[in-house]
This record gives C-alpha cells, sequence and structure tokens, in this order.
C-alpha cells in the first residue's frame, strides 16, 4: 500500500470531509445567496431544495462515523460519489462550467478515492488464549 492510499484512508480524513459536509449542510438551510444562484443556474427547483440539508447532514454523519463503523464511511463516500456525479451532470446539462462545475467535479474525484479505497479498518482484537 503506497502512502497516498494510507492518507485517503485514514479516520481523519473523514472526519475533515465531514466536517465540510455540516458547513455546506448548514450553508444550505436558508440556503446562502450563493448556493441558491448555484441552484438557479442548474435550475433545480426552488420547491426540492429542503432535501440538499437533509442529505448533507446525513452523508456527514456517514462520513464521521469511520473509527466505528468503516462500512457506513465507505458506503457514504459511494452515495456521494453518485451525488457528485448527479451534480457535474446538472452543471454540463446547464452548460455552467465555471467555478461550481470545478466544485462538483473535485468532490466526485475525492469522494470516489473514499468509495474505492474505504478507511482504515482497526485490526481485531486476539483472542484471549484458553487456559
Amino acid at each position: 500500500m503506497n502512502e497516498s492510499t494510507k492518507l485517503i484512508q485514514n479516520p481523519i480524513v473523514y472526519q475533515v470531509a465531514a466536517a465540510g459536509q455540516s458547513a455546506d449542510a448548514v450553508a444550505c438551510l436558508g440556503p446562502i445567496p450563493y448556493i441558491a444562484r448555484c441552484l438557479d443556474d442548474v435550475e433545480f427547483p426552488a420547491e426540492h431544495r429542503w432535501i440538499f440539508p437533509v442529505v448533507k447532514f446525513a452523508s456527514a454523519a456517514g462520513l464521521a462515523a469511520a473509527p466505528r463503523f468503516p462500512w457506513l464511511a465507505r458506503l457514504t463516500a459511494v452515495m456521494l460519489t453518485i451525488y457528485f456525479s448527479l451534480a457535474v451532470g446538472m452543471h454540463v446539462r446547464a452548460r455552467d462550467f465555471r467555478l461550481n462545475f470545478a466544485a462538483a467535479s473535485s468532490f466526485l474525484v475525492f469522494d470516489g478515492f473514499l468509495a474505492a479505497t474505504g478507511p482504515r479498518v482497526a485490526p481485531a482484537p486476539a483472542p484471549e488464549p484458553e487456559r
């Protein structure tokens, strides 16, 4: 296993990603004007925008679970890969190739790496010897 794989599998990386998802979820609550403008640019319906904070808070919880539930963190990374694939597709459909397209593409790649490698799993404790 090379060093970059070890880094991406570090549960701290998942927890930092969880913090980012939490911050994004808070920003989507309103949403802040920048996010509203981005959603307008890709023509996402206003009546369905309530889903973004829900998805982002749920994904933050799943990523933060990496040390205790690595399978959940990996599943969350797979789902985020799908989410960002859809986001990139919406930007392409809208011909919106500005900063938001680059951000969605970057998160697609990042979450794709998380999904492909999964978090490091702690080795199981050795069984106690029988007496």
